[in-house]
């Protein structure tokens, strides 16, 4: 089977409505919609009695291995709006050393760098820009750290639609220069992620932009609930004990505690469920604040600093999902420093020869800790997300030189 067929076949979705997060409410699914009203997340719902009766995890097996294989619980109605770059899934790779170094065995990392564009935002930018091609937009606006600005941009070209990204001044240079490449419109602002998403609200009123912030939308979070529907299937529907992952906006943190409960739902997976561990820098940690004093909502962190640009977000609209998430698995919230992301990133590199991004070496620096307090038993099974590959931040130069002209000391080399 090419790999397009899973895209070009005819398909049969099972959308029932969206929902808003906070109250219920109910919202037509095949009308282009933001926030609901109350001014929360809006999330797809499906009939999973029809998905349960048209799809079964033998069938998923002999699908090809890319995101569109769970296209029953994803919200694209007709599949000429696809607009795939080829989402292959990421394998799952152990981090044996690593591992072995703070004593324990059974530690993995879901590589998430292999996606187009190179992180993992190309799972909820392939969905919100599909579904915004089926819906008709044809301009949208959002702000970005990077990552997400890059898929987004990518996305928007392939859909043929008109894309406005805002970013950070300190933004990392490739991921500007990215944006830029694949034609988007972008501006460098002076001031941090959520400020860059006021001036698109402005603009949205201003020109009629769609705005593709996260959790702004419904769609980004079906995108990047894949995830969890393929970790899941890797492990042969068995889920780890405890997932770390690297938390700004949260959607996919969100968005894998959804997949996991429509899993259990169609009766794939029971009722255990990982832990949920949302990571943040020490420099930015509101939800790790709000999970400390027991607050449903996270206040705006003032003043958001990290190497880890990914993860500086000062204020999520999805905060309480995010809570909710770690919350009802029993997980946590952890904060770790700017010293302990760059030594876990070195680490894993020269150790088990694993690239991670700033964001990626977070949730290893997190594991340590955790294991290091006794949060987390060595003999758990501990996943770790990391989020781009790591080629797209800078690297210290550690080269040396030789003069080939001159005698060489090979026993010095």
């Amino acid at each position: 089977m090419r790999h397009d067929d899973n895209l070009t076949a005819p398909r049969r979705t099972f959308v029932t409505h969206l929902e808003c997060a906070m109250t219920g409410a109910c919202y037509d699914a095949d009308r282009l919609h933001g926030l609901s009203q109350a001014g929360r997340p809006l999330l797809v719902r499906y009939d999973l009695a029809g998905v349960g009766a048209a799809l079964s995890p033998a069938e998923l097996a002999a699908r090809p291995a890319d995101l569109w294989r769970y296209r029953e619980l994803l919200p694209v109605r007709n599949a000429a709006n696809i607009v795939s770059l080829g989402e292959d899934a990421t394998p799952i790779v152990p981090l044996p050393r690593v591992g072995r170094g703070a004593g324990a065995a059974d530690l993995w990392v879901k590589d998430e760098g292999r996606l187009p564009t190179g992180s993992f935002k190309a799972r909820g930018l392939v969905m919100a820009l599909s579904m915004a091609k089926e819906l008709g937009v044809t301009t949208i606006a959002m702000p970005t750290n990077g990552n997400a600005g890059a898929a987004a941009a990518a996305y928007a070209a392939r859909a043929g639609i008109e894309a406005v990204i805002f970013c950070p001044d300190d933004t990392p240079e490739i991921n500007v220069r990215e944006i830029a490449a694949l034609g988007a419109r972008v501006y460098r602002v002076n001031g941090l992620i959520d400020d860059c998403g006021k001036l698109v609200a402005a603009g949205k009123e201003a020109n009629g932009w769609f705005d593709l912030s996260t959790l702004k939308e419904p769609y980004r979070i079906e995108g990047k609930k894949t995830m969890g529907l393929e970790l899941a299937e890797q492990l042969g529907w068995q889920l780890p004990d405890i997932i770390f992952y690297p938390t700004g906006g949260g959607t996919g943190l969100i968005g894998m505690w959804k997949a996991f409960s429509e899993m259990e739902a169609l009766g794939w997976i029971g009722a255990k469920r990982p832990r949920m561990v949302a990571v943040q820098a020490e420099g930015c940690a509101p939800i790790v604040r709000a999970w400390e004093e027991g607050a449903r909502h996270a206040t705006r962190w003032e003043d958001a600093h990290t190497v880890a640009a990914g993860i500086r977000v000062p204020q999520a609209v999805g905060d309480f999902l995010i809570l909710d998430a770690v919350r009802e698995s029993g997980g946590f919230a952890m904060a770790v420093g700017d010293a302990a992301i760059l030594e876990a990133v070195e680490d894993a590199a020269r150790l088990d020869g694993m690239l991670l991004c700033p964001e990626g070496g977070a949730t290893l620096a997190a594991w340590r800790r955790a294991i290091a307090e006794g949060l987390v038993s060595p003999d758990e099974r501990a996943l770790l997300f990391n989020c781009a590959t790591g080629l797209k931040y800078p690297m210290e130069d550690r080269s040396r030189l030789l003069d080939r002209h001159a005698p060489i000391d090979f026993a010095a080399l």
